[in-house]
């Protein structure tokens, strides 16, 4: 038997498509009575917040939340996990790739013996540039996070409400919702499902939004990295003293000098290169200790549209 859902749908800069995707939703076999959407405005500055309220004001299960700037998409998504009511929560994109008609696959597979299912397409309507950065990303945070079956992850997810009790306190900013859910859970699962082309205009995410989302993940969730640059640390304490080996006994053994300028520029480049990759990654979990320590929130809501029913 098919339970209420809470259906989360982060937003931002497709007010055109909102419409469709909430008329779909309705018309879904699954979305029965009890069961609500929640739309997160991330930050939007056209007409976005406009189309949610006259949605939540035509239908009473929709309710829309407005953040006061733009703090990310797993950032929404976690504002309206919050504030759920059913035990079983569904995220879909708004962009319409994420067909609301294959949520029952996933809900078909959350059994007892998972806790977060995901809707992998079968074939990618994504660019072929980001389809290699997607999957490379999610292999290596997954290897980072301890769940190495991240590369089966995407937007499209259904989970048990119960799991945001693992992550219910201030998170600060670059939160990452599946590295959150591997906290309260190690039972993942995934199923097939159609992706579709989106319903107008290009993808927010380009490489440097991809780029800040991988390091946010990387550092905010494990320690590896900087077990990496202790170890690129050894590396080049060891690969300093085989040089000095071979610079003072290269003249004993064979009689020759070892090149000046070049040998010297390369190992200086070398050497200053691991310095600024581990100054980057001690940089990286320096700045997410201070966000944490002046309290910077995750996201800040700005209106809601259930108050205006109260």
């Amino acid at each position: 038997m098919i339970a209420p859902l809470t259906v989360v749908v982060p937003t931002y800069r497709s007010p055109n498509s909102l419409s469709i995707l909430v008329e779909r939703i309705i018309a879904a076999s699954w979305f029965i009575s009890g069961s609500e959407i929640v739309i997160v405005d991330d930050g939007n500055v056209d007409e976005t917040w406009t189309v949610i309220r006259g949605l939540s004001s035509q239908y009473g299960h929709v309710r829309g939340i407005r953040l006061s700037r733009n703090s990310g998409q797993h950032a929404a998504i976690l504002a309206g996990i919050r504030v759920a009511v059913n035990p079983i929560i569904a995220t879909l994109d708004d962009d319409l790739q994420n067909p609301p008609e294959e949520v029952p696959k996933l809900l078909e597979s959350l059994s007892a013996d998972f806790d977060v299912i995901y809707g992998v397409p079968s074939h990618s309507e994504q660019p072929a540039w980001r389809r290699v950065t997607s999957d490379v990303s999610k292999w290596v945070i997954g290897h980072l996070l301890g769940y190495g079956g991240a590369s089966q992850t995407s937007s499209m997810r259904v989970f048990r409400t119960s799991l945001r009790e693992s992550f219910d306190r201030e998170l600060g900013p670059g939160v990452s919702i599946d590295a959150l859910l591997t906290w309260g859970t190690s039972r993942f699962g995934s199923v097939q499902v159609r992706h579709d082309r989106r319903a107008e205009g290009d993808s927010n995410y380009n490489f440097r939004k991809l780029f800040r989302f991988f390091l946010d993940s990387v550092t905010g969730y494990s320690a590896v990295p900087l077990r990496i640059a202790t170890s690129l640390g050894i590396s080049t304490v060891a690969l300093s003293l085989l040089v000095l080996i071979w610079v003072l006994s290269r003249p004993l053994l064979t009689g020759e000098s070892v090149p000046g300028f070049p040998f010297l520029a390369a190992t200086i480049a070398i050497f200053s290169g691991v310095q600024l990759v581990v100054l980057g990654v001690l940089g990286q979990y320096i700045g997410r200790t201070h966000f944490r320590v002046m309290n910077k929130p995750t996201y800040t809501i700005a209106d809601r549209t259930d108050i205006a029913r109260q």
